[in-house]
């Protein structure tokens, strides 16, 4: 499992314009999602051969100077208390400003790799003007431009060695189900609802997630790993401050499972902290079961309601609709082992391993019947397709001008192998390559 980097500083320093640069600038990145909350986004990245996963703070308007530092300090804590290292930016344009030195100060507490980048540096004389963020007693710096990337790449050096090692994850037979969503959406009781009165737990391993417990379930013929980011520590009575940690852990459940439950909660729809935890597992390639909960609370329901609902989630996730939604209520436990059942066949999509002889039989024909588009005047010939060992579904198909393959002939082509290999509630890539 990858790191966690923070991007902590105040507003309007180029926190967001560093971040953008780095999550586009390997083929290894997986994307970025747009936090619901102030433009705070996370991402995927990777430098010399390290993962690590991006947290960009994001900045804030609001009243009042003593209201913008307080935030700015509750922001900074929570990432600092998650992350693995930590950027801290400023802007050599403004210099050292008292927002600064209230950051810093938190920082100079912190017992974990801060680098301190001075962005906007792009000629000779503001190289020369950065040597004043010395005196925030951070040590070196890092002069860097992340409108055009000047420096950013000694800066990422610096970082991935920085960098604590992780730790190698215990090999296991049994998947592991992550259950995510935003706070008070049922995670806890739905878990205590799984494994509470009559408790089937074999073992507690720690897991590899800070503050998360792999619990072994066993139970009415299933067996898995439970990874529980219920637990949320409510470091701040702030609504926000909240919601910004359990999607820091989210980050990190999400990358250490095989299959992700995200828990809604009817009587709030499908809201936008609720796609960023999707999109986030969407982007890590796994499994994917939505359970909506509390839906026993619904008022009004008519026959059409369900569906609506469902159409309604459908669209906020296009073009990835083919994911199982499952409607519950924990508290009355309805249907609550459907969503086991679910998540453990999507486990299965997921795993699946499709022989060749078997891919290029059924897929060749479709394709022979429904070539790929001309494009300037060319024709595209796919001869052969194969699965790639990856632990996700991903498929290779060969042919003499894969540059000429547009987006809708993939799309046709990953809605083909849904269709005739039941990928329900996975993410695949599909690869187009020289023959």
């Amino acid at each position: 499992m990858g790191n966690i980097v923070a991007i902590v500083g105040r507003p309007n320093v180029g926190k967001s314009t560093f971040f953008n640069r780095l999550i586009q600038r390997r083929e290894a990145i997986v994307d970025s999602v747009s936090g619901v909350t102030r433009d705070r986004h996370y991402g995927k990245s990777d430098w010399n051969g390290r993962n690590f996963s991006l947290i960009d703070t994001g900045g804030y308007v609001v009243g009042s100077d003593d209201i913008f530092e307080a935030e700015i300090d509750k922001q900074v804590e929570l990432a600092i208390d998650e992350a693995d290292a930590i950027i801290f930016m400023v802007d050599v344009e403004s210099g050292v400003t008292p927002m600064d030195e209230d950051v810093a100060q938190l920082l100079r507490k912190v017992d974990k790799p801060v680098l301190l980048a001075v962005n906007k540096v792009d000629n000779n004389k503001r190289l020369e003007n950065a040597v004043e963020f010395y005196s925030l007693g951070l040590g070196e710096y890092f002069p860097i431009a992340s409108t055009n990337g000047s420096g950013t790449g000694d800066l990422l050096d610096a970082l991935v060695e920085a960098l604590p090692e992780t730790e190698a994850e215990e090999e296991t037979e049994l998947p592991r189900f992550a259950v995510v969503g935003r706070p008070n959406a049922g995670k806890s009781s739905f878990i205590n609802a799984l494994i509470g009165e009559e408790r089937y737990i074999v073992t507690d391993i720690a897991g590899t997630t800070r503050d998360a417990m792999d619990t072994k379930y066993n139970r009415f013929g299933f067996e898995f790993n439970l990874v529980d980011t219920a637990g949320i520590r409510r470091k701040s009575k702030v609504k926000e401050d909240l919601e910004f940690y359990s999607v820091m852990r989210s980050v990190r459940a999400i990358e250490n499972c095989d299959v992700c439950l995200v828990i809604l909660d009817a009587t709030r729809g499908f809201d936008g902290q609720v796609q960023n935890i999707f999109w986030l597992a969407q982007r890590n390639r796994k499994g994917i079961v939505i359970l909506v909960n509390k839906w026993d609370l619904v008022e009004d329901k008519e026959t059409n309601t369900m569906k609506e609902f469902e159409a309604m989630i459908r669209r906020e996730i296009e073009p990835f609709t083919d994911v199982p939604i499952v409607f519950m209520s924990v508290l009355t436990k309805q249907r609550i082992f459907k969503a086991i059942e679910t998540a453990v066949k999507v486990f299965e999509n997921r795993s699946k391993k499709i022989k060749t002889r078997e891919l290029n039989d059924i897929m060749l024909p479709i394709i022979e019947q429904n070539p790929p588009p001309a494009y300037k005047g060319k024709y595209v010939k796919i001869k052969f397709c194969t699965q790639l060992p990856t632990p996700q579904p991903q498929f290779a198909f060969f042919c003499n001008l894969p540059q000429y393959v547009r987006d809708p002939y993939k799309r046709f082509i990953e809605n083909k192998l849904r269709k005739e290999f039941d990928l329900t509630g996975v993410p695949i890539s599909v690869y187009f390559r020289k023959k």
